[in-house]
């Protein structure tokens, strides 16, 4: 397994909001081809999961940056449909905003109709424990990944994000849990 360097789609789509972004791009994109690679290793994916995938990605976190909020879930699950409805793939927008509104769901989300949110919460967490928790993705492999895609400050920001809403909100958990 070699990870995947290049997905056309996922690199539109991100371009898109390089601006509002800003000094936090490379970080979420090498964050987003991260959780692609290991969305990959976990299921043998076609080009239209791939492409689901991709989109998933680009969106599951922007609202950080596009409505400046640690509230980020239901913003990026709005950007990712105003981006499915534009692009005439309305018919994807059930499971794409399952996987970007679950991927931080604490218990495993079990739905046989969207196989790919359950991928991509997985993936996201692969990512996130730096590679701590694999659900079997090889440990070589989220080595070989990381390296094409360094980590360049994005659990940093994490820190910086999560620090900022327990000042704020010491005895609640962030928003974007969900059991």
């Amino acid at each position: 397994m070699v990870p995947v360097e290049n997905l056309a789609l996922l690199e539109e789509i991100l371009d898109t909001w390089r601006g509002q972004i800003g000094g936090d791009f490379t970080a979420y994109r090498n964050h987003v081809y991260r959780m692609a690679n290991f969305c990959f290793a976990l299921r043998d994916c076609n080009g239209e999961d791939r492409d689901k995938i991709a989109i998933a990605g680009a969106f599951h976190d922007i609202g950080i940056w596009s409505d400046g909020t640690f509230d980020y879930l239901p913003p990026s699950v709005r950007r990712a449909r105003d981006y499915l409805q534009a692009t005439g793939r309305e018919a994807w927008a059930a499971e794409i905003e399952l996987m970007v509104d679950m991927h931080h769901k604490l218990k495993a989300y079990a739905d046989d109709r969207y196989p790919l949110v359950e991928v991509f919460r997985k993936a996201d967490l692969v990512d996130v424990s730096l590679g701590l928790v694999t659900f079997g993705v090889p440990r070589r492999f989220i080595r070989e990944v990381k390296r094409a895609f360094p980590n360049t400050g994005f659990h940093k920001r994490l820190v910086q994000l999560t620090g900022g809403w327990l000042a704020k909100h010491p005895i609640s958990p962030p928003p974007f849990f969900k059991w």
